[in-house]
């Protein structure tokens, strides 16, 4: 029977504070708004709430170091006060730097940190690093078709590469998370997602490392299903609960309360024994 791990992965709430991200852009912008939503996530299940202050999709305007510091300084402050463990996610130098100085708990870099001369200030950081692989390697996603019989071996050949040039740089190995990418760093085709979602359990018994995986409202959903943002919940959940039961640590989502649910429901489910029936006896017919 299939189960996920035990324990349950811990859930990781978004909070876009952004104009334009392509899913909530323009909702939480404001500090008040930004707050509020972390907050709420957090009393729905969020065991921590990620702040992304610039967009990342093919689409998204590009923000300033500047401005990611601007758009995240109220926020950051007052979820460090109410003792919410908060996630910075910025592929920049200085907003990582300013997150970590803050008080950040994780950064999370799509680029998988990429700058080998910074390697020596990362490993003086207390914040845990989330080493996300995409396709584009710099910068934010592009709809780039990718062939999903290669996925496999471009993530194994990254992660290998990445993790072995962090450690010998000193980062401590127990800091390392990663994330495989989905939607449009995979591919803007939907099957490299659905390939590396069903190689999960083999990337994480591949390198020992926590794995998250956020396929919340992704690309490759829409693609499958035909169906647009506003009814793509249920698509989500799906592949969140997939990934659960693929051993994966870390659940990104914008939707905590449904994958709590589900993973709550899903938990007592596979928990239960089966219940034995008492032997039935046919009645025979002359």
């Amino acid at each position: 029977m299939v189960q996920y791990s035990d324990p349950a992965p811990r859930l990781v709430g978004i909070v876009n504070i952004t104009a334009d991200s392509f899913s909530d852009g323009g909702r939480f912008l404001s500090p008040d708004d930004a707050i509020a939503q972390a907050r709420r996530l957090r009393a729905a299940g969020a065991d921590i709430v990620e702040l992304g202050p610039a967009s990342s999709h093919p689409d998204a305007e590009q923000v300033s170091a500047a401005e990611e510091v601007h758009r995240l300084a109220d926020v950051l402050d007052q979820l460090n006060t109410d003792g919410i463990p908060v996630s910075v996610d910025s592929f920049r130098p200085e907003t990582q730097r300013y997150a970590a100085a803050r008080g950040a708990a994780y950064l999370n870099d799509i680029q998988g940190f990429p700058d080998h001369d910074r390697y020596e200030e990362l490993a003086g950081l207390p914040c845990r690093l989330v080493v996300m692989h995409s396709v584009q390697r710099r910068g934010p996603a592009t709809k780039r078709v990718t062939d999903p019989e290669g996925i496999w071996s471009e993530v194994e050949q990254f992660f290998t590469e990445r993790v072995a040039a962090l450690e010998a740089a000193g980062v401590s190995r127990d800091r390392l998370i990663i994330d495989p990418g989905l939607g449009y760093f995979l591919g803007s085709n939907p099957e490299p997602s659905v390939a590396m979602m069903a190689a999960l359990g083999q990337l994480k018994a591949r390198f020992g490392l926590p794995v998250l995986v956020s396929p919340s409202r992704k690309s490759f959903l829409r693609a499958l299903t035909g169906s647009d943002l506003a009814a793509i919940g249920p698509a989500t959940l799906a592949a969140e609960l997939y990934a659960a039961s693929q051993g994966v640590d870390f659940i990104r989502t914008h939707d905590v309360a449904a994958i709590r649910d589900a993973l709550t429901v899903f938990g007592a489910l596979t928990a239960r024994s089966p219940i034995t029936c008492p032997a039935t006896h046919s009645v025979r017919k002359d």
